[in-house]
């Protein structure tokens, strides 16, 4: 395994954090003032478009696509992408400067592969373009989602179109006045085999009967694309509107799934990187009981741990990009949940140590330590929880002694 980044690789990482220092660093007080100013916690602020007008510029756009399409001939390989994601992952404005934010980077994906040509047009090229965002509707509030095969929301045929009946709630993005669909799994046949009752289906965001019932606080926080609950009541689509095959949500959810999870913990890593860098300005002007921060030893074994652990993720998430590019996700499915557990929990402990080495302030608004640490608590839920990751570890590893037995 050779993790140097290619020529191109190179080329688009020096101008990717050129494109971070020079623009999208300086716009974060820019955006938050007018965020504030606004006083809509969903309003789209006119700096992010300057902001995505300005990434086109620089050519880099699009960049997570690592498959060919027609919109991406030279498509970026998983492992050249990693640093590119983490360098985004440094601020919470960079992934949609760059079109590349969740959900629409999996939605993006999979309507890449899977969509007919008039869903391509009438969906994907808009998302690609930057000109309008999508949502997800997997979680129900009703059952354990963890487990994908308990979804309740009936997807039901009658004639030339889908009737759908039932309740999403942490549907991220949804509240976002610029999401115009919704990608929406659920159940076309009870009676099927276990992985072959679901399937999903483009519900555009105004078709009668679709209701946001509320948005949903991240501690406290009202998310800007917001989380939100989902009421389908008698909500119609034409039959043309299924996404792939009937029975093939699950495959879908898998396919569309792995990627996601290690676009987060690539940027995991970036955010780790800002807080440790964050947390070492701060211990250097401070003063305490005689001495700097930083000459204190429990500091000190912050900042050494905080490094140690970041390296430790950036290497398991780049073989696992490796892989991804080499055998394929599924081949690489294993190392994809290990990374999905090992990168949140690691941001969080160096943002953690970050928000102490600040005192009071780290919790405040006037650092992003505390934001941080809201976003990367979630994701040890989001794309399946810690525990599910593990059971599948374990399995994998028991697998072998039990098969010998």
């Amino acid at each position: 395994m050779d993790f140097a980044p290619s020529p191109r690789a190179a080329d688009l990482i020096e101008r990717l954090q050129a494109f971070m220092e020079e623009e999208v660093l300086p716009a974060e007080p820019v955006f938050a003032q007018q965020m504030a100013e606004s006083g809509d916690p969903h309003f789209h602020p006119p700096v992010m478009e300057q902001l995505k007008a300005r990434a086109k510029e620089r050519g880099l756009w699009n960049l997570f696509l690592p498959h060919v399409t027609e919109w991406t001939p030279d498509p970026v390989s998983n492992t050249d992408y990693a640093p590119l994601a983490e360098i985004s992952g440094r601020s919470p404005l960079a992934p949609e400067a760059l079109n590349s934010a969740a959900p629409d980077t999996g939605n993006m994906e999979i309507l890449s592969l899977f969509g007919t040509p008039e869903q391509k047009e009438q969906w994907l090229v808009p998302l690609l373009a930057g000109e309008i965002r999508s949502c997800f509707a997997m979680t129900e509030p009703d059952v354990a989602s963890s487990d994908a095969r308990n979804i309740q929301l009936s997807i039901r045929r009658e004639g030339d179109e889908y009737v759908l009946n039932g309740r999403k709630w942490w549907i991220s993005g949804a509240a976002n006045p610029r999401c115009r669909v919704a990608i929406v799994m659920g159940k076309t046949d009870p009676d099927a085999p276990t992985y072959r009752q679901q399937s999903m289906v483009l519900v555009p965001m105004d078709t009668p009967g679709l209701t946001i019932v509320r948005d949903l606080l991240v501690f406290g926080y009202n998310d800007r694309e917001g989380h939100c609950e989902l009421r389908f009541d008698d909500v119609r689509v034409p039959v043309t509107n299924i996404l792939g095959e009937e029975g093939g949500g699950f495959a879908l959810a898998q396919a569309r799934l792995g990627p996601g999870r290690i676009h987060h913990c690539m940027r995991c890593i970036g955010m780790a990187e800002r807080a440790l860098e964050l947390m070492c300005r701060r211990v250097v002007t401070r003063e305490a009981f005689g001495k700097s921060l930083a000459e204190q030893g429990v500091i000190q074994e912050w900042i050494a741990d905080s490094r140690i652990e970041i390296e430790q993720a950036r290497l398991l998430t780049m073989k696992t990009a490796w892989l991804m590019d080499t055998v394929g996700n599924k081949g690489a499915r294993v190392e994809i949940s290990a990374i999905k557990v090992v990168a949140p929990a690691m941001a969080l402990r160096v943002v953690d140590r970050a928000i102490q080495a600040h005192g009071g302030g780290g919790v405040s608004q006037d650092f992003p330590l505390a934001g941080m640490y809201a976003g990367l608590r979630t994701l040890r839920f989001a794309d399946g929880p810690d525990e599910v990751h593990r059971m599948q570890l374990a399995r994998r590893e028991l697998g072998r002694y039990l098969q010998a037995d």
